[in-house]
């Protein structure tokens, strides 16, 4: 009885973490339409022109999802002289993110994405049984919307300086290069 207790919860976590549409660089980002902390509605077709960050991430207030975001407040600067905006994208809800955000200051959005759509369309989903999660995982997209990079594998205390190595090379590749502040 134990053994196939724990085959089963093995069964339901390789199904629950199954990578949605199997993303590939260079394809189009699948699109979202999901409210921030304030309740403005944010999809993908509003930054079509820029640099855009997507990180997905599994609770507020967590060490390591806390890590991250402070990690990419403190960043900001360089961020925007990179042309880049940053959404985080998480299951908890808009006034969870609300005080997550107000707390640590966060001068980015945080989505509210309850139902867990489009974290599962950005195969990001963590489904056990009855516990569902975003994973942490993040995407560069360019400005015509397609996936620039993928990370399937972040750590919260270097995650941000990936991200602003790869986006000085991928802009450089496309000829949008800034300097460093």
């Amino acid at each position: 009885m134990r053994v196939s207790a724990i085959l089963l919860f093995a069964l339901a976590f390789l199904l629950g973490s199954a990578q949605a549409g199997d993303l590939r660089i260079g394809q189009p980002a699948p699109a979202f339409e999901l409210p921030d902390q304030h309740g403005e509605t944010h999809r993908l077709a509003d930054y079509a022109g820029g640099w855009l960050v997507l990180y997905f991430y599994p609770k507020n207030d967590t060490p390591g999802c806390t890590t991250e975001a402070c990690n990419f407040r403190d960043a900001m600067h360089r961020l925007i002289a990179q042309d880049t905006q940053i959404l985080g994208v998480s299951m908890d809800s808009q006034a969870s993110h609300q005080a997550f955000a107000e707390k640590y200051e966060l001068p980015f959005s945080l989505l509210s994405d309850p139902d867990g759509v489009t974290v599962r369309d950005y195969g990001a989903l963590s489904n056990f049984l009855v516990v569902r999660f975003a994973k942490r995982h993040s995407f560069i997209i360019d400005p015509d919307g397609r996936l620039a990079k993928i990370y399937r594998d972040v750590d919260p205390d270097e995650h941000v300086f990936e991200v602003l190595a790869d986006l000085r090379q991928l802009r450089a590749q496309v000829g949008t290069t800034h300097p460093d502040p």
